[in-house]
């Protein structure tokens, strides 16, 4: 039998040094990182919040509404960076978490804020300079107000994936693992409400840019309350004739049928005229030619039992039941 000599290693002691290699690469990251974002953080901070404060550029609520809670977060950012730097990476985390709802707060003024910055940048000429002037200091290397304007939530996503791998590479003895595992908790849960912050502001810039396409007394309020999933044109087939190029726009209950108006309309033209609402939990998807995902399409149909209700919701609407079989290699 062979005996293992003085060199060989257990493997538990090679899976800890894995971890302690991993840790310790994932903490100098962390560090390195955090000093260029607090850095970054200032720069706004000092060149624009405090500037604009000082000089009366931008109204208080206009200057909110721009930059959020910026200075709070960069404070937070200076705190978090003394522990760090002092290797308290447990402690430091920990007590960073109350100040997690910042980003919260910051991804619930995001969208306000691009809104802002682009009106103030269009309406007023004293800002507009300020920015210029303030954007060519060698300090920002190139880089514009709209450019830094979303650090903290990229930050946040570096945040999670960092507190994550630091908590999964620290050994279940070690003092501070507690404090880690309760910290990427934490910050994994934040970043999954400013998640779906901006899941939501981007599916209501969608339903604005929808309904500003539907024209007509019929379109309006089609697009409130649901979430937009994509678009695209269709050929509907008539049980004789020609098939006829519809703009369909799915959403998550409905799909919703459109016809173009004519390019030489006064008022309307690049509209499109609603002709149909189709609840999808009323409707049939049926195969044609073989399958629904081939090249030859599928057919969308709607329950014979359901025509009285849609002519009741929608008058108008349905005047061409044939439009219901939509031909595409899309559905």
């Amino acid at each position: 039998m062979e005996i293992p000599g003085p060199s060989a290693r257990c493997p538990v002691q090679e899976q800890r040094a894995r971890w302690e290699r991993k840790r310790a690469c994932t903490a100098r990251e962390l560090l390195e990182t955090e000093r260029r974002y607090q850095e970054q953080l200032g720069l706004v901070a000092t060149y624009f919040v405090g500037i604009l404060r000082a000089k009366g550029t931008l109204r208080p609520p206009e200057r909110q509404a721009l930059f959020g809670p910026w200075e709070l977060i960069y404070r937070a950012s200076q705190e978090l960076l003394l522990h760090l730097e002092g290797g308290r990476w447990g402690q430091g985390l920990e007590d960073f978490c109350p100040h997690l709802e910042l980003y919260t707060q910051f991804a619930a003024n995001a969208e306000r804020s691009w809104t802002t910055l682009q009106e103030q940048l269009k309406k007023n000429r004293r800002f507009r300079r300020f920015v210029r002037l303030q954007e060519g200091r060698p300090e920002f290397g190139g880089l514009q107000l709209q450019d830094l304007l979303p650090l903290p939530l990229q930050r946040l996503q570096q945040y999670e994936n960092l507190a994550v791998a630091l908590a999964e590479n620290t050994g279940p003895n070690s003092p501070d693992q507690e404090q880690l595992a309760r910290a990427a908790r934490l910050i994994s849960e934040t970043a999954q409400r400013v998640h779906t912050i901006g899941q939501k502001q981007k599916n209501d810039q969608h339903l604005q840019r929808v309904q500003a396409l539907l024209s007509g007394r019929q379109a309006k309020g089609l697009t409130s309350g649901r979430w937009f999933l994509r678009q695209g044109w269709l050929l509907v087939v008539p049980p004789q004739g020609k098939p006829r190029p519809r703009m369909f726009f799915l959403f998550s209950d409905a799909l919703l049928m459109a016809k173009p108006r004519p390019p030489l309309h006064l008022l309307q033209s690049g509209t499109f005229a609603c002709r149909a609402l189709y609840p999808m939990a009323e409707c049939q998807l049926q195969r044609v030619f073989g399958h629904s995902g081939g090249s030859c399409g599928g057919l969308l149909s709607e329950p014979e039992e359901l025509e009285e209700s849609y002519e009741f919701q929608s008058p108008g609407y349905l005047r061409d039941r044939s439009e219901l079989g939509v031909q595409s290699n899309l559905l």
